[in-house]
């Protein structure tokens, strides 16, 4: 009842939602980086969101699977292929024994997300299963999969339901049942990054202002989960200034001394003393998570009564998901 690792790929570790609550203690968050694709995928096999799904940087692994079991995969596509053939994204699909999956070519976006009906089975640590890869803790051993790991799951599927029906007539019913995404949880692109003003906007330069908002950023090759280092012109104070470290935010865009933006990402550290400039918006968080060294980012703002009223949407979408998905479920449970 295991996921055996031939190949681990760049960097595939497991995430959930984030362990919260313990940044007082100098704990971060971490957590999936795409908090959208990793909900969908669960959602997709009947989990809860606060399941651990497999997070894919870049170059996927090649997972065998050793018993029968239900996946989905959301975000970046990699070309996944099962036993040599390509599959089918953002669907629920059935895995048989010994059943490989491998990933080919980049074609867009930067992390996929791997969720399996039931989970996997991993520890809980502080509440939750998301790998720390700094401080080496949770997920499967602290790290990032290697070759010859062998991941439990928690519930594979029997090869004969409790109402007799066969993996096969599993699969197709999966596959008969209508998908309909909500565009605001679909997986899609805008030309700008949405963000909030910060207490500091008005501490900024008005030309550092207007060329955040006007001008092109690129990601540098030194960014990773925990920010992304942005390239561009410098965002400058009116007059240096001294801060107490606050407590970070996943999309808080600090800025340093030398006059280049980072945005914290999700391995993102408890606190910043940093000047901040705005936040990114929750809602758009997905679209950056995305993004890699070398891709371009451009900014807007947006107010914070559309950031709420926006995220409330994606969140409202998500619950109407899950209860459309209820079929989904039903099969599964049920064999």
């Amino acid at each position: 009842m295991t996921v055996r690792v031939f190949k681990p790929g760049m960097l595939s570790s497991f995430q959930d939602e984030g362990r919260f609550g313990h940044q007082p203690l100098g704990v971060s968050v971490v957590g999936a980086m795409d908090q959208r694709a990793h909900r969908l995928a669960n959602t997709l096999v009947g989990n809860t969101e606060d399941v651990a799904s497999l997070e894919i940087t870049l170059t996927g692994p090649t997972l065998q699977f050793t018993q029968p079991c239900c996946i989905a995969l959301c975000g970046a596509d990699l070309s996944p292929q099962l036993n040599g053939k390509p599959i089918a994204m953002n669907r629920p699909l059935v895995l048989r024994a010994k059943d490989e999956l491998h990933f080919g070519a980049r074609q867009h976006g930067t992390r996929a997300y791997l969720a399996v009906h039931g989970g996997f089975d991993l520890p809980d640590v502080l509440g939750s299963q998301s790998t720390y890869l700094r401080s080496r803790f949770g997920g499967w051993h602290g790290r990032a999969l290697k070759r010859d790991d062998e991941i439990p799951l928690r519930r594979p599927l029997r090869e004969v339901g409790q109402e007799g029906g066969t993996l096969e007539t599993l699969a197709k019913a999966l596959w008969d049942i209508r998908l309909y995404l909500p565009s605001i949880i679909a997986d899609s692109t805008r030309a700008r990054i949405r963000i909030i003003q910060s207490q500091q906007w008005e501490e900024f330069t008005p030309a550092s202002r207007e060329a955040l908002l006007s001008q092109t950023f690129r990601i540098s090759p030194d960014s990773e989960r925990m920010g992304f280092r942005l390239q561009g012109p410098d965002i400058l104070m009116t007059q240096p200034r001294q801060m107490i470290s606050e407590a970070t935010t996943f999309g808080t865009i600090q800025v340093p001394a030398g006059g280049q933006p980072i945005v914290l990402m999700a391995d993102r550290q408890t606190t910043g003393g940093y000047p901040k400039i705005a936040y990114v918006a929750t809602v758009d968080l997905p679209l950056l998570a995305q993004m890699g060294p070398g891709d371009k980012v451009q900014f807007e703002l947006l107010t914070l009564n559309t950031a709420q009223a926006l995220d409330t949407a994606r969140t409202r979408a998500f619950i109407d998901l899950a209860q459309a998905l209820q079929p989904v479920r039903t099969l599964l449970l049920n064999h």
